[in-house]
């Protein structure tokens, strides 16, 4: 019978496909998921907190009205 992914595993961690590292590419492990291990986590939390990282927002002063439109 097949495992379902989305029940805990022994060690408490949910069953996880293995995806790459988003810092170094490497596989995933299932103690610093989604990081390979704790140094890449670490690094993206710097990454963020430095500002490295940005979230793009759309102005919306700048775009035109529906109103506005003839």
């Amino acid at each position: 019978m097949a495992k379902d992914p989305t029940q805990p595993e022994a060690d408490g961690t949910a069953g996880r496909r293995m995806r790459p590292c988003p810092v170094c590419s490497k596989l995933s492990t299932p103690q610093d998921y989604p990081f390979c291990s704790d140094r890449c986590a670490k690094v993206d939390l710097n990454r963020w907190l430095s500002g490295s990282y940005g979230i793009p927002v759309v102005e919306l002063d700048d775009l035109p009205d529906a109103d506005d439109q003839p």
